[in-house]
This record gives structure tokens, C-alpha cells and sequence, in this order.
């Protein structure tokens, strides 16, 4: 499925959308370049489990945020992380059957992630224009 955003409130918007769809023990797998709006799409899911927009950020030195939303869940930002390290970061201890995980830069995790994975793939198509792909669910 394809969807296409004119802003920033559209892809949060989006966001909440798959986040309503979600239930506990589903990966989101979220990929695109640095501004493609992985952190603005995870705000819109986050908000959609009790979670203020405004405490999900980008990654500065934190890798893996916990939140206590309607259901524990886990924004992991592997941006900082150098290909192949994400064996060392016990990843899997965040994919429960309890809790809902998204994974912003999940590339560097690929052999990490779970087959039943959400993907998710943004793309900057013009100033706050994104393309927006999902695989694994339909809004």
C-alpha cells in the first residue's frame, strides 16, 4: 500500500492510523534517509498508545526509549549504531508478545528483525511532501 503526505501532520496522522491497527507483539520495521520522517511517522504511531507526541524525539545517545503507553512500548533508534552492531544490543528482548516496538534505521538490524515485521518505507518527495509504503498491514 502507498499513501502519499503533504506535511508533517498528515504523517502523524498516518502514524496513528497504523498505530490503531497495531496490537502487542508487532515489530514495525521503519526505513529512508536522514528528514524522511521515521521519528514523525513513530510520534503519530506512539500517540496512538497514550504516548505525548512530544516525548518521542530522534536519537541523540539513546538508542532504545521505553514508554508505558496503553501497552510497554519501545522506540529503538539505531541510527548511531554501525552496521553489525546490532547483535550486541540484545534487540530481540524488545520484540514481546506484550509490547509494540519500532524500529527507526531498522536496515542495520536486518537479520535481527522478526519475518512478521511491519515495514515501513519513507521517502522525502518534495518539502514536506513523503511517499509512504507499508508492507505487512493496510490502513
Amino acid at each position: 500500500m502507498r499513501l502519499q503526505s503533504k506535511s508533517e501532520n498528515e504523517t502523524i496522522h498516518f502514524g496513528r492510523r497504523l498505530g490503531k491497527k497495531l496490537k502487542a507483539g508487532d515489530v514495525v520495521c521503519l526505513y529512508g534517509e536522514l528528514g524522511a520522517g521515521k521519528t514523525t511517522i513513530t510520534k503519530g504511531i506512539a500517540s496512538s498508545f497514550g504516548i505525548k507526541e512530544r516525548d518521542i524525539t530522534s536519537a541523540s545517545f539513546t538508542i532504545i526509549a521505553e514508554y508505558d503507553g496503553n501497552i510497554p512500548f519501545y522506540h529503538i533508534d539505531l541510527y548511531r549504531i554501525i552496521n553489525g552492531e546490532a547483535p550486541e544490543l540484545g534487540l530481540h528482548e524488545y520484540f514481546r508478545e506484550d509490547s509494540v516496538s519500532v524500529i527507526e534505521w531498522a536496515e542495520k538490524a536486518d537479520n535481527e528483525i522478526p519475518d512478521t515485521s511491519i515495514k515501513v518505507r519513507l521517502k522525502h518527495t518534495g518539502d514536506d511532501e513523503r511517499e509512504i509504503e507499508l508492507e505487512g498491514v493496510d490502513l
